[in-house]
């Protein structure tokens, strides 16, 4: 199965079954995460990889009660790191535009935010392909969505994060219960391409 393939069947799953995903392919999803793209190297992301039930049951707790958190064989939790930028503050790089980490706090949030995305996406594909299901967790208390303050503050204690880390996405990762043909529900191509300007056809 070619790249496009893989991506055009790939399918958000929420039951999986009680089986374990080897170590080995666990370790080759992160390892796509770590060689994602990254704005000016920064490599503004923390993974931290969780398989005990009583961190799964907190996370699930953490997103609004989700099942596909407490039932998946395993959890990455990725972590936006706001302090990544610290370095690319003293660089010779001058311009705000091209570095973010000269733009005021809510603009270093917000790149990175974005720069989570990209190990996330590397990470999923990775997955699909190991034959591994996944599904995205944005849904949960963290600096963003401003709900949950209690139990997020008693998360970020039980992993460790600093201040400037912020929780930002969980994958969720096992072996879908119920695997049925994905029939993606995506606008036309020429919806949402267009060549040169907004609504020229490509």
């Amino acid at each position: 199965m070619n790249l496009l393939e893989l991506i055009s069947t790939r399918k958000s799953v929420r039951k999986y079954l009680d089986k374990h995903i080897p170590d080995e392919d666990l370790r080759k999803i992160l390892e796509a995460g770590r060689l994602a793209p990254s704005w000016m190297n920064v490599q503004s992301w923390k993974f931290i990889l969780v398989k005990s039930q009583e961190n799964k049951d907190l996370l699930s707790e953490l997103s609004i009660g989700q099942q596909q958190v407490k039932n998946a064989d395993a959890l990455i939790v990725c972590v936006a790191d706001t302090n990544a930028w610290e370095e690319a503050k003293i660089t010779h790089i001058k311009n705000p535009a091209l570095n973010p980490a000269l733009q005021c706090d809510n603009g270093i949030l917000i790149r990175t935010m974005e720069q989570v995305i990209y190990p996330i996406s590397y990470m999923m594909l990775m997955a699909e392909s190991l034959g591994v299901s996944s599904c995205i967790i944005g849904a949960m208390g963290n600096e963003v969505t401003q709900i949950q303050p209690e139990i997020y503050e008693k998360t970020k204690k039980v992993l460790n994060l600093a201040d400037g880390q912020i929780l930002s996405t969980i994958i969720s990762l096992g072996y879908d219960a119920n695997p049925t043909e994905t029939v993606k529900q995506r606008k036309a191509f020429d919806d949402v391409v267009s060549l040169e300007k907004i609504g020229n056809n490509f």
